[in-house]
């Protein structure tokens, strides 16, 4: 399975954020015209307020489903987008294209994590996610303390007990979410939704 990460340099908020998930099952005589339609409406979504970025996951071999999850700072910015003119158009512009309708996911948080790429694909065990999650946090509670240790020495008000947690946890938790997760869940997908 192929993927790939757009962004326009998405600005990072630690709050609650939302990711759209969109599925579109793409006629195979039509999927050409389907990739350029995918970058314009790219494009028109890194616009709107709050957009934080694009991951495009293209279907494997003998599929023909794209999901593309698209995340904003926001469910209200979200929705702005969702529910936009610009958005109606375009869609509009690609139904013919599409093998059946569009299915459209908001999902909170970490939520979109454990989200099977395609429909058919099933819900992973609890003890799988557990043990997936523990794998990733560990290290950087590890590192990310020494990373900021030059930090913590050179401004003592940041050392304070309880601060210097928040940032370890904040840093922890931006980089899970943002960047490892995802790559490591499309990594393990074949065991992780066996």
């Amino acid at each position: 399975m192929s993927d790939e990460a757009t962004s326009a340099t998405p600005s990072v908020h630690y709050n609650s954020g939302r990711s759209i998930i969109i599925r579109h099952s793409v006629r195979p005589d039509l999927r050409d015209r389907y990739e350029t339609w995918l970058r314009q409406i790219i494009t028109a979504a890194a616009e709107f307020p709050g957009h934080q970025g694009v991951h495009v996951v293209r279907p494997p071999e003998g599929n023909d489903t794209f999901e593309i999850a698209v995340r904003f700072s926001s469910k209200e910015e979200a929705e702005a987008w969702l529910n936009s003119d610009i958005r109606r158009e375009l869609i509009s512009d690609i139904a013919s294209t599409l093998a059946s309708d569009e299915q459209v996911e908001i999902k909170s948080g970490i939520d979109f994590w454990f989200t099977p790429p395609a429909s058919k694909a099933k819900q992973p065990t609890r003890w799988k996610q557990w043990l997936i999650t523990t794998a990733v946090i560990w290290p950087l509670t590890m590192i990310v303390p020494v990373v900021y240790q030059p930090l913590f020495e050179g401004i003592p008000e940041l050392a304070v007990w309880g601060v210097r947690h928040g940032i370890v946890a904040a840093t922890i938790v931006a980089l899970v979410v943002y960047l490892i997760m995802p790559r490591v869940v499309r990594l393990v997908a074949g065991w992780l939704f066996r």
